[in-house]
């Protein structure tokens, strides 16, 4: 079963973001962690296929956290969901090995259920 884990130490974006994909897929296995640490303990429980990853957690920020999940699990494709839509946040996390940026802001629930389809989960 493909598994997806949401990073994000907002519980109402995280949820709302769980809900969203598990009514489109639901044969989605979907997990959720609120910090980085929480985060590396669900990866080597869950091997997810597909993490959606905030730039802003409490302790190690995203982008040092996709970086550390990259280099102990290159297959992982982790995804930068964030507010910080910069051209220096969108480089910084594709140098630290995330496959792709979406925007809080500007980013659709097409834009998220594109992503999942493309990563071959469905």
């Amino acid at each position: 079963m493909a598994h997806i884990l949401i990073v994000e130490d907002n519980p109402f974006f995280r949820q709302t973001l769980k809900r969203m994909l598990l009514t489109k897929f639901p044969s989605l296995e979907v997990s959720e962690a609120a910090d980085g640490q929480e985060a590396l303990v669900k990866i080597e429980e869950t091997l997810p296929h597909l993490i959606f990853m905030d730039i802003a957690l409490p302790g190690e920020d995203g982008i040092e956290l996709t970086q550390r999940i990259r280099n102990a699990y290159p297959e992982m494709s982790i995804v930068i969901i964030s507010n910080y839509d910069t051209s220096e946040y969108r480089e910084s996390a594709l140098q630290a090995g995330a496959t792709s940026f979406l925007s809080k802001r500007s980013s659709s629930p097409s834009d998220i259920f594109d992503t999942v389809q493309s990563s071959s989960l469905v």
